[in-house]
């Protein structure tokens, strides 16, 4: 994910001629506090471009004051990332623990299900038209 960043809004093969960004799209994820200065870097000379959000398991709290997962804080943002996620040019990138997957059903399979699509065949065709990333173990 580091890496990703850094060609978005850092590295020179990211830059246009003009010496802007080719880049023009939205990167929001949730964000790691390994790297929380670029972070914040991205977010400040990119404000339209760059989100982030904190989902701490052995820190932070959800609202019922349980542990908090990366579900319970996407589903903070359910109706914008799927809004985000129906355009063919969003990827998405997910790596971590597997049960990440599961959070994944469970946060976007009720908005889907509500548009009248299966989270899974959704899921399935992001990943055959190359627009969603999985690495888990």
């Amino acid at each position: 994910m580091r890496s990703y960043c850094r060609l978005l809004f850092n590295d020179d093969a990211g830059a246009d001629s003009d010496g802007g960004r080719k880049f023009k799209g939205l990167a929001p994820y949730s964000k790691s506090l390994l790297y929380d200065d670029e972070h914040q870097e991205y977010k400040k000379n990119f404000p339209n471009q760059f989100k982030y959000d904190y989902a701490v398991s052995r820190e932070d709290k959800n609202a019922a004051g349980q542990k908090m997962y990366i579900q319970t804080k996407m589903a903070e943002y359910a109706e914008e990332l799927w809004e985000m996620m129906q355009d063919e040019k969003t990827h998405i990138y997910m790596c971590g623990l597997k049960g990440m997957e599961a959070g994944m059903a469970e946060c976007f399979g009720p908005i889907a299900e509500k548009n009248g699509i299966v989270w899974a065949e959704f899921a399935k065709a992001m990943k055959k038209a190359d627009r969603l990333h999985v690495e888990v173990y």
